[in-house]
């Protein structure tokens, strides 16, 4: 089944799609370049065994996991994990758009999360939530206190009704304000840390590739990209892939060097993304 006639069975808030589908291959390309810590790769190949041993999980009368939260700064890898994910089990990803989701008026932001997992639960599929906290926010946060505690007993609702058809994963950077009632109905968790000093360099590694690499300049990358994200890693490398080609050069530490000075992120925005 094509993409747009995905996007047309969905439910809508307002005349707006409320996501955005992506079929498995579209999912397959997206994960190219993941790298996932061992611990969070552990949870991932035992998630997807046990899908797999599905009748005999059932026979034993184990419940199937199928509700994963993922946390940690932004930029780590926990959207390319639901890509990666959603790839491996040959299922569409439902990207949840909370801009339509979440609604001004009394009573809609809880009809809109009712509506997409409704539909989760009627297709297979794995449907995604980003930002999670926006819409799992505790309950005495004091912010739209009545509104918001609808919206999370809803979704408390919708999570213990969600069946085993569909799988649902929610990332936030934001897990300290998640209400203590939503952690509960998760089976799995995975938190999420900016790279160390392996997973950069071999990140850098997948993102170089085949492409001509003068002597220095990936153990440069390694070092100078310390403190970034995996999402930061990928600007700046491009970055500096791109002054290569203008130069009809291999890359050089000096690329790497002047794409970092022009992109990365100020000390400040470092520091805010570990501690978040």
């Amino acid at each position: 089944m094509g993409k747009s006639a995905m996007t047309a069975r969905l439910p809508k808030s307002k005349g707006t799609e409320m996501a955005t589908v992506y079929e498995a291959r579209d999912c397959t390309r997206k994960v190219k370049h993941l790298v996932l810590p061992e611990r969070n790769q552990r949870i991932v190949q035992e998630f997807m065994q046990i899908l797999e041993m599905r009748e005999e999980f059932e026979q034993h009368d184990v419940p199937i996991p199928n509700k994963v939260v993922m946390y940690g700064p932004p930029g780590t890898g926990k959207t390319l994990t639901a890509f990666h994910v959603a790839a491996s089990l040959g299922l569409p990803l439902i990207l949840v758009r909370l801009d339509a989701l979440i609604h001004s008026h009394l009573g809609e932001t809880g009809s809109n999360i009712r509506k997409i997992f409704d539909y989760a639960r009627a297709v297979p599929c794995v449907l995604f939530l980003d930002e999670f906290d926006a819409v799992a926010r505790t309950r005495e946060s004091g912010d739209e206190v009545k509104e918001m505690a609808r919206a999370v007993n809803t979704l408390l609702q919708c999570l213990d009704e969600f069946g085993d058809v569909s799988i649902f994963m929610a990332a936030t950077n934001l897990e300290t304000e998640l209400d203590p009632a939503i952690w509960r109905r998760f089976d799995t968790r995975m938190t999420y840390q900016l790279p160390n000093e392996q997973d950069r360099r071999h990140y850098i590694r997948l993102l170089i590739g085949e492409f001509g690499c003068q002597n220095g300049a990936e153990a440069e990358a390694c070092r100078l990209l310390g403190g970034c994200s995996f999402a930061d890693i990928e600007q700046i490398v491009l970055k500096a892939k791109r002054k290569a080609i203008i130069d009809r050069q291999p890359l050089h530490a000096a690329h790497v060097s002047l794409s970092y000075e022009e992109y990365a992120p100020t000390p400040t925005e470092v520091r805010m993304q570990s501690q978040a």
